[in-house]
């Protein structure tokens, strides 16, 4: 009897041993001392390999316009104020009349279409390889630097989940790693080390300009189990036309933003949002050259972006 009973308190311990190693999630696969995630499975062998892609030449800006109506996640917004040179009232400058406007910008950098930073969101005040809110914030955010990001030149693959369903989407349908399968193997593709893969759900077509609170509140994304899946293929970031990227309402209630907790925090794959994929889709294209190189603002955890693809 008391050997049965030292062994299942043997078992216990062992099971949480083994509970607390899987909920481990830092230091990073990439070292202890990494700051750039995923990003560290970007080559030039990759480049080159993207670069082959371009059959066509053609170019799709995958950003949207940035301003006032630009869509945004809860109360962040954008101003630009004219700034005259010379101030109005006072004469223009020299012989040859100069004149010129500067501007203003006031703004959250997490609007429009963007890319999300490893200091976004954390776990419990602990980002990406562990670091405390607390350190990145009185460090201006320099271990985790929008600023260090290095251009991000691969391969881009568009899945078109809109396609393989066949009908629009509604708010929390959220994307399986089965759904993720079956569209590669539609489409007779694979995702790897060094990829950046795009979602295209239509929510940006059928919402944004008809029904803008709805596009903002809510929309069909990826879920927990895929998110997890395509960061294990290596990829560098994952993208989509909708405001979050994840299924909104949210898989668990309880869990809010566990995607981007598991992208951004745990494994270090970059979050794009508001990316415009449609012309992408309306085109058949399935994979291409991605092209990123983001404004290095210091500082931010977030930045504006345009990306480009190039088919």
């Amino acid at each position: 009897m008391l050997g049965k009973l030292i062994g299942g308190v043997i078992a216990a311990v062992c099971a949480a041993g083994a509970a607390l190693a899987q909920d481990t999630w830092y230091p990073s696969k990439y070292g202890a001392a990494d700051t750039l995630g995923a990003v560290n499975n970007l080559s030039p062998e990759a480049v080159k390999r993207a670069a082959g892609l371009v059959k066509t030449g053609k170019i799709y800006a995958l950003g949207i316009p940035t301003g006032p109506d630009a869509p945004v996640y809860g109360e962040r917004k954008y101003t630009a104020e004219a700034i005259w040179s010379p101030p109005a009232g006072q004469a223009p400058l020299g012989e040859n009349k100069v004149t010129a406007f500067d501007e203003k910008v006031t703004t959250s950098m997490g609007i429009g279409t963007q890319m999300d930073g490893l200091a976004h969101l954390g776990i419990d005040r602990r980002h990406y390889n562990g670091l405390k809110a607390d350190d990145l914030a009185k460090e201006g955010f320099r271990k985790l630097d929008i600023a260090a990001i290095p251009p991000i030149v691969t391969r881009g693959v568009l899945l078109d989940m809109r396609k393989h369903f066949g009908k629009p989407l509604a708010a929390g349908h959220a994307f399986t790693k089965g759904d993720i399968q079956a569209v590669l193997k539609a489409q007779k593709l694979t995702v790897g080390k060094g990829d950046v893969v795009l979602l295209h759900t239509g929510w940006m077509a059928d919402k944004l300009a008809s029904d803008r609170k709805t596009f903002q509140d809510s929309e069909p994304g990826l879920g927990l189990e895929a998110a997890i899946w395509l960061a294990d293929q290596g990829v560098v970031a994952i993208g989509a036309d909708t405001i979050a990227l994840e299924a909104i309402p949210f898989e668990n209630p309880n869990r809010p933003f566990v995607v981007h907790q598991t992208l951004l925090a745990k494994k270090g794959v970059h979050v794009l949002e508001n990316v415009n994929v449609g012309p992408l889709a309306a085109d058949g294209v399935t994979e291409f050259l991605f092209v990123l190189g983001q404004p290095r603002f210091q500082g931010t955890v977030q930045v504006v972006i345009n990306p480009v693809a190039i088919r």
